[in-house]
């Protein structure tokens, strides 16, 4: 007799879905993020016109164009750079750390992830008219390697 699946394994084959604004662009991402956070840099910003992006971070071949790959607007080169929707502007993800990695906008996604933000990063160039007023750590910059 097969052993029932519990929801908790089951984590590991869950599938989201997103999508920009206006819907011309969809995607699935792997609901297996290794870390989330919220971003304060002026570069997240100006692309997200708030005071800052939450962002989860996963690996790059764990995230499918389902719709739409015609329809992106790139910033950027192979690496680095963000992925918009060229009809409606919405940022999508943005390709990182050596074009190993993507980071997620939170708010493109229709299914809510497991993750949440833990920490917020960049804190010393955050727009001056924003208080952060949740308790998770904050970063002046990047998070070091051992500092949670």
């Amino acid at each position: 007799m097969e052993k029932p699946v519990t929801s908790q394994e089951n984590v590991g084959n869950r599938m989201l879905a997103g999508k920009c604004l206006c819907g011309a662009v969809q995607y699935a991402v792997a609901d297996e993020f290794i870390y989330a956070a919220n971003c304060h840099c002026s570069d997240c910003r100006r692309t997200t016109g708030s005071a800052f992006k939450p962002f989860a971070g996963i690996e790059r071949e764990r995230l499918s164009l389902t719709k739409g790959e015609d329809n992106l607007l790139i910033f950027g080169d192979e690496t680095g750079h963000n992925v918009h929707c060229k009809t409606c502007g919405s940022l999508l993800y943005s390709v990182v750390r050596d074009g190993a990695f993507v980071h997620v906008a939170m708010g493109t996604l229709v299914d809510e992830p497991a993750i949440r933000p833990t920490h917020h990063i960049f804190v010393g160039s955050k727009a001056k008219w924003s208080t952060i007023t949740d308790d998770l750590p904050q970063y002046e910059d990047h998070v070091t390697e051992g500092a949670d």
